[in-house]
């Protein structure tokens, strides 16, 4: 089964089972593209988070980095360059947040089309 660092006080820095994963597979079992997927998934921004988020340089990095992995495990080498230089300018402050999406036309945000994208 997967396992993952727990976040809280109590437990900071031990090892917990990963709630994504239901304990039937051990890290073994799993391919590295399904790996790289629960990491996207993970780390994308839904839109119940984009307004916390949406300026989070860091994350924004690390949602498009997660997601140029799987594009590349995927053998997707020219949309994963796309997601690793959107990654790259958020870091370098040349991208900035657009608008809200859920602002008017109510769409499916662009981290969640991604991860469909990617499946």
């Amino acid at each position: 089964m997967l396992l993952a660092y727990s976040q809280g006080d109590k437990t900071k820095g031990k090892l917990m089972h990963n709630p994504i994963d239901s304990g039937k597979k051990s890290v073994d079992e799993i391919s590295t593209t399904e790996l790289a997927q629960v990491l996207a998934q993970r780390l994308m921004i839904t839109s119940g988070r984009w307004h916390r988020l949406k300026s989070n340089r860091k994350a924004r990095a690390l949602e498009q980095a997660a997601v140029s992995l799987v594009l590349l495990l995927k053998d997707q080498p020219q949309e994963a360059l796309v997601r690793l230089q959107q990654a790259s300018g958020w870091l370098d402050k040349s991208i900035n947040p657009l608008p809200c999406p859920s602002h008017g036309d109510q769409q499916t945000s662009n981290s969640e089309k991604l991860l469909e994208e990617i499946k």
